[in-house]
């Protein structure tokens, strides 16, 4: 792939996103743009994430979610969280059926990393341009 590829393009444009979310919140871990059928666009993980796996679980967590949501009547699936006792995930959804996936540490302030998250999902171009 040459430089001037636009796909190349779009995933340094969406590794800039994720960079700046970074250095907006420091707690942030670690953090990926997934495609809806769990592939990594763009990430930031820390070592010791299979980013195979991690990516296609990410979309299947995120997929289950938005049906269980119908299912419940809540309403469109606005994010996951998911809290474990090393930190919280949180899935968002972003452009063209993306995933934002980011991962925080125990000691993260939760509201700020969902409005930094929304932020960025929102923020998050569409890959067709």
């Amino acid at each position: 792939m040459s430089s001037s590829d636009p796909y190349v393009a779009y995933a340094s444009r969406l590794r800039g996103l994720l960079r700046a979310l970074h250095v907006a919140l420091p707690d942030i871990e670690a953090s990926a743009v997934i495609s809806s059928d769990g592939l990594i666009v763009a990430s930031q993980l820390g070592s010791g994430i299979d980013a195979d796996r991690y990516a296609a679980m990410c979309a299947a967590l995120l997929a289950l979610s938005e049906r269980a949501s119908k299912e419940a009547q809540r309403g469109e699936l606005q994010m996951v969280l998911v809290q474990g006792v090393m930190g919280a995930m949180l899935l968002v959804r972003a452009a063209d059926d993306q995933v934002l996936a980011v991962a925080a540490s125990p000691k993260a302030n939760l509201g700020m990393v969902f409005n930094q998250a929304r932020k960025t999902a929102a923020a998050v171009p569409s890959p067709q341009g």
